[in-house]
């Protein structure tokens, strides 16, 4: 299998020893079948193993690699290094303060995605018996099946102008994650999140510049599910 060199450009951070990012260049010999999370990988096992950043699963699953490659929000275990120039650039997501290198604080878009009710509501009608669930048809599954493939990456706002601007902004995978249980069939709950969704910092804060839906790895579609 071949080999070629790849000069990584990656912003450092230390909040205890740094007044501001920085950034430092490793030359890393990759496989032909590598992406950018395997190059970051071996800079971490063989080069400086005091950078920091967060991987899991390496299967687009986990969602928890997600950073900018060349000033865009991307999976490094998404992006193959065979499809990039010999020198790349890879920053922490855009819009979130950074904790340290490429790890930032996801605390403000985790309160957010519970603030919508993010769980099916049931109000009205009889439970199923205790050896029975709620059935759904697969027509009614089919509604909202795409908006289930969010694997809570937060490209989409590193991605979103708004929430750039106005971090009260709710934002986009929290607006689809509302969508997929207003649409889901065994759901009661929509009067209860729209009141959230209605509200000045939701859905009518959107700009509808639609670069959530461009850079989702997981084409969930989230300027869809907000229009």
């Amino acid at each position: 299998m071949g080999t070629r060199q790849l000069e990584l450009e990656v912003m450092r951070y230390d909040p205890e020893k740094d007044k501001e990012p920085w950034f430092q260049e490793y030359s890393v010999p990759c496989n032909e079948d590598w992406v950018i999370l395997d190059a970051i990988n071996y800079v971490k096992d063989n080069l400086d193993t005091t950078l920091a950043y967060r991987w899991s699963c390496h299967m687009m699953v986990c969602g928890s690699c997600g950073m900018m490659i060349k000033g865009e929000p991307s999976l490094t275990c998404k992006t193959f290094i065979r499809d990039l120039p010999d020198k790349v650039r890879v920053e922490p997501l855009e819009n979130f303060p950074i904790e340290r290198d490429l790890v930032v604080v996801l605390d403000d878009v985790m309160e957010k995605l519970q603030k919508v009710q993010p769980y099916i509501i049931r109000k009205e009608g009889d439970p199923p018996p205790p050896d029975r669930e709620f059935e759904q048809s697969r027509g009614a599954l089919a509604k909202f099946k795409q908006l289930t493939m969010c694997i809570n990456c937060m490209c989409c706002y590193a991605a979103c102008p708004q929430y750039g601007l106005d971090n009260k902004f709710i934002g986009p995978a929290a607006l689809s994650l509302a969508h997929r249980y207003n649409l889901d069939s065994r759901d009661q709950g929509k009067s209860a999140r729209l009141d959230i969704l209605a509200d000045h910092d939701g859905v009518w804060d959107c700009s509808f510049v639609g670069a959530c839906s461009e850079v989702c790895p997981k084409h969930v579609d989230p300027a869809a599910a907000i229009q």
